[in-house]
């Protein structure tokens, strides 16, 4: 079993890296109840409020399973989950998506309302 160099291994991760040819980028759709949303204001505590698609403003929390791996800014763009319960208020995020995500998202058309919703 040969060793890698660690040389070898930064060759390796430049050329992947700056390539754009082949690269494939999957982006998860809102299914079912799941709403997409701009992060307005960060609230302390895990949680935040959260323009959302609907037009509505809505208070979410960060789950602590994603609490320390999902760091989110205000202008981000995140998926929501509305609670059954004051569903209209208060709701859960899910996934925050990259840059090259979100224009992923653009090309595709889901994100007409959301550049509707920064002009505000």
């Amino acid at each position: 079993m040969a060793m890698w160099h660690k040389f070898d291994r930064q060759k390796y991760k430049n050329r992947y890296r700056n390539s754009d040819e082949g690269v494939v980028i999957r982006v998860r759709i809102p299914m079912g109840r799941e709403i997409l949303g701009i992060l307005e204001q960060r609230l302390g505590s895990c949680r935040v409020r959260v323009r959302c698609m609907d037009g509505r403003s809505r208070i979410c929390r960060v789950p602590g399973r994603l609490k320390k791996k999902l760091w989110v800014k205000e202008g981000d763009v995140l998926l929501i989950e509305p609670w059954e319960f004051e569903g209209d208020e208060k709701g859960d995020v899910i996934f925050k998506y990259t840059r090259n995500q979100v224009d992923l998202l653009k090309k595709k058309g889901l994100m007409n309302e959301i550049e509707e919703l920064e002009e505000f």
